[in-house]
C-alpha cells in the first residue's frame, strides 16, 4: 500500500485510561507500506492536543468542541454529530473521492465542528483489514484540509458498529426503509457515543507531516465570537 498520507500525515494513539494523572506517551508511527520503514516524528505531541472526549474528562464543566462522526462505506458515508452531550444522525452521503471530502469540510463548517471521528474497520481479533488501508487514506488527505482551519482529523476502532445500529433502530420501532436508509447515520451516532463513553481510548489522531499544519491544529480554529455553547437548540431530525 502507498497512499497519499504515508508521506503527509502521521498517527498518534491515546492510550492511557489515566490521563489527567499521567499524560500519555504516544505511539508515533507511519501510516504506510513497510517498503517505508523510517519513524516519522511530529513537533507537536499527542497530548498537546487531546480529543474532546479526553477534553471533556479533563474538565467536566468543559462544552465547547462539537464532534463528527463518518462511518465512511463503499458507497454511503453515514454522518452524526455530538453536540454537548448529544448525539445525533445528521446525514447520509451518497457521494465519493474529492467531492466527500469536500462536502465533509462544509458540514463540518456549518455544524462548527472542530474534530471528525472517522470509523476505522477492525476485524474481530481486533487487526485492521483492507478496508482499514482504504479508510486511513480518506483520513490522511481530509487531515490535511481539516489542518487548514485548526481541525482535527482522528480515526477510532468502529467494529460492531453497524450490526448495533440496526438493533437499535429495530428497538426505536423504525421501519424497513427507515432502516435502510438511515443505518449508516446511526452506525456514526454509535461510533461517537462508544468514543465518548471509553473518554477517547485507542483514538488515533492523523497529524500532517508538515510543521506549519501542526501548529494550525494546535492552536485551533479561530474563535466564533457568536458561539455559545451552553445555549444550543434540539434541532437535529434525521
Amino acid at each position: 500500500m502507498c497512499s497519499l498520507h504515508s508521506f503527509s500525515s502521521v498517527a498518534i494513539s491515546f492510550r492511557t485510561q489515566k490521563y489527567v494523572n499521567t499524560p500519555p506517551v504516544p505511539r508515533l508511527s507511519p501510516i504506510g507500506s513497510r517498503n517505508y520503514p523510517l519513524p516519522l516524528k511530529a513537533s507537536t505531541s499527542g497530548d498537546e492536543i487531546p480529543p474532546n472526549a479526553v477534553r471533556r474528562k479533563i474538565d467536566r464543566n468543559w462544552r465547547g468542541g462539537f464532534s463528527l462522526g463518518v462511518d465512511l462505506g463503499l458507497s454511503r458515508t453515514g454522518i452524526a454529530i455530538s453536540k454537548g452531550y448529544t448525539v445525533k444522525p445528521l446525514t447520509v452521503l451518497k457521494s465519493r473521492g474529492q467531492k466527500l471530502e469536500t462536502r465533509l469540510l462544509e458540514i463540518a463548517e456549518e455544524e462548527e465542528v472542530d474534530e471528525f471521528i472517522i470509523g476505522l474497520p477492525r476485524s474481530s481479533d481486533g487487526k485492521e483489514t483492507i478496508q482499514s488501508n482504504k479508510i486511513r487514506s480518506v483520513a490522511g488527505r481530509l487531515a490535511v484540509q481539516a489542518a487548514e482551519r485548526g481541525w482535527r482529523v482522528y480515526v477510532f476502532d468502529e467494529h460492531g458498529t453497524t450490526s448495533e445500529a440496526s438493533d437499535r433502530m429495530i428497538v426505536m420501532g423504525l421501519s424497513k426503509s427507515e432502516r435502510q436508509n438511515g443505518s449508516d447515520a446511526y452506525a456514526a451516532v454509535i461510533l461517537l457515543e462508544r468514543y465518548f463513553s471509553t473518554q477517547g481510548l485507542g483514538v488515533e489522531i492523523i497529524l500532517p507531516k508538515s510543521l506549519e499544519l501542526q501548529a494550525k491544529i494546535k492552536n485551533g480554529a479561530p474563535v466564533d465570537p457568536d458561539f455559545n455553547p451552553e445555549n444550543l437548540e434540539e434541532y437535529y431530525t434525521f
